[in-house]
């Protein structure tokens, strides 16, 4: 089968690579009719990630049909259309038992310990609480947005971050991770939503997504969030970009009392500035998504409440992988939010980076 194969540090390969076989009773095979490129993938391809190792097949999203299954797989069989998760749970240890998956043994293991799911099949361990069936209505390409990413915006952005009726919200990054956090932290009515990036495109689609005000990164957006705020600085804080600065910036905006949720991948240091933050009672929190949410939120994209469409922008045949790496890694050029590969082929471009989502 062809796969993207990680070579080391700037090197991919989309090449010929054996199938996957089940290794363990608790294994599925899932033929991959559907994946799509994670920010994460590029910090693995820059280094960022030393733990994958050159010869690895990357990804972790992917929606397709069970092949195979181990003798221990109880919740699906050969022929289902399932949601392969970003995180294969154990369901046995400890973190399961508290619904802490990433922090499972196996965790986030596709693409990242194992190889993943840019392939035309992946291998999944713990198939019975890393798969989730699909029900016919629910589109490919959309369904593919929660095997990571609406899980990690709603779960270590707005739940960590507590959003609450009323608060003022400050997202930072507004890729695929910040306009999903936007999405989903509408579901608990905020006062406001502010976000904030230096693309454009992307502030134009986080407005499209439902975010009352935009700030260039470039242009002094702490004092628009100081200006709406009367001074006292945003309820919820979360960083979606994954650089120094940008964490930085996130706790000088956050008022007393308030939360940073940081959902950013960062491969480097950024400085917290407890000189300035030890006396305001701020939260800082971090994590790896759990995707306890996916079942909820499948059940929400099902009956059309979550608009997870107007996040695709660029759609691909499987095997222009390579192309789809292009255009997602020059989003500032491309507009390029999430792109879906697989299925029949499609133009590259599908619709606006800034057309507002369907009615739900």
């Amino acid at each position: 089968m062809k796969a993207l194969v990680f070579q080391g540090p700037g090197r991919t390969a989309w090449q010929d690579v054996p199938d996957p076989g089940i290794k363990d009773a608790a294994d599925a095979i899932v033929r991959v009719d559907a994946a799509t490129i994670c920010g994460t993938d590029l910090h693995i391809i820059k280094g960022d990630v030393p733990e994958v190792a050159p010869g690895t097949i990357l990804g972790h999203e992917a929606v397709g049909e069970v092949m195979e299954t181990g003798g221990d797989v109880r919740t699906v069989r050969a022929g289902d259309r399932v949601l392969v998760s970003c995180i294969s749970a154990c369901g046995r240890c400890r973190f399961c038992r508290e619904n802490r998956y990433g922090q499972c043994r196996g965790g986030w293991v596709l693409g990242h310990l194992i190889d993943g799911t840019q392939a035309a099949y992946v291998r999944v361990p713990f198939a019975d609480l890393s798969v989730h069936p699909l029900p016919s209505s629910v589109d490919s390409h959309d369904a593919v947005l929660l095997a990571d990413i609406f899980p990690t915006a709603y779960e270590v952005g707005v739940l960590n971050g507590n959003v609450r009726p009323g608060d003022t919200v400050v997202v930072v990054g507004a890729g695929p991770i910040g306009l999903a956090a936007i999405v989903t932290a509408r579901l608990y009515t905020p006062g406001r939503i502010i976000a904030i990036d230096l693309a454009e495109s992307r502030l134009a689609a986080a407005r499209a997504l439902g975010a009352d005000a935009t700030a260039n990164a470039g242009e002094r957006p702490e004092q628009l969030v100081d200006d709406l705020t009367e001074g006292l600085g945003a309820d919820v804080v979360m960083e979606a970009v994954g650089v120094p600065e940008s964490f930085e910036m996130c706790t000088r905006m956050v008022c007393p009392g308030g939360r940073v949720a940081n959902i950013g991948v960062h491969g480097k240091p950024a400085a917290l500035h407890l000189e300035d933050l030890w006396i305001k009672d701020v939260t800082i929190t971090t994590g790896l998504v759990d995707t306890h949410s996916a079942p909820l939120l499948l059940r929400m994209m099902a009956t059309n409440r979550l608009p997870a469409s107007s996040l695709v922008t660029h759609r691909f045949a499987l095997g222009q992988m390579e192309e789809a790496y292009d255009v997602f890694s020059r989003a500032a050029e491309t507009g390029a939010l999430k792109v879906a590969l697989g299925g029949p082929g499609h133009d590259a471009v599908a619709r606006s980076a800034a057309e507002p989502p369907a009615a739900s």
